[in-house]
């Protein structure tokens, strides 16, 4: 008997039927399937008709319609180290967003974004009672007449 084959068999007896399965689905080639599995079911895209920006935005508008007169939504979009306060949106299409703001150094920003990838802090602050509280703008695509 080969040195390889006594090997394999004494790493058989070793390894009981329930570990070697552990073992075996933790191998890389399977370590995809692990995470979906953890992650649990991709959401739902939206439905037929339905477009990620009008939703995301219909979103935002309804925060902050829900506001009271000492409050106002604060909204922050982050890309790398630079935090932006958006203080308007601008939407040439449903699927790209052009966010202007200021950053943490008071420059005016300007970020775009594509709609299905967009992620947003949005968070209600209320305000001195001497400050007029900030309200975020929105420039929306009309309606195309057909």
């Amino acid at each position: 008997m080969a040195l390889g084959e006594f090997t394999r068999q004494l790493a058989q007896q070793a390894l009981p039927n329930p570990v070697r399965g552990v073992l075996d689905a933790l191998r890389p080639g399977d370590l995809g399937g692990i995470v979906d599995a953890i992650r649990g079911p991709k959401p739902a895209p939206p439905a037929a008709g339905e477009q990620t920006g009008a939703v995301l935005l219909g979103q935002i508008q309804a925060m902050q319609k829900a506001l009271k007169d000492d409050e106002e939504l604060l909204v922050l979009f982050q890309s790398g180290a630079d935090v932006v306060r958006v203080l308007e949106f601008f939407v040439p299409s449903w699927n790209v967003f052009v966010m202007s703001g200021i950053d943490t150094e008071k420059n005016l920003t300007r970020a775009v974004a594509v709609a299905d990838t967009l992620q947003l802090v949005c968070k209600v602050m209320k305000v001195a009672a001497e400050a007029k509280p900030v309200r975020v703008g929105f420039v929306i695509p009309k309606p195309r007449q057909e």
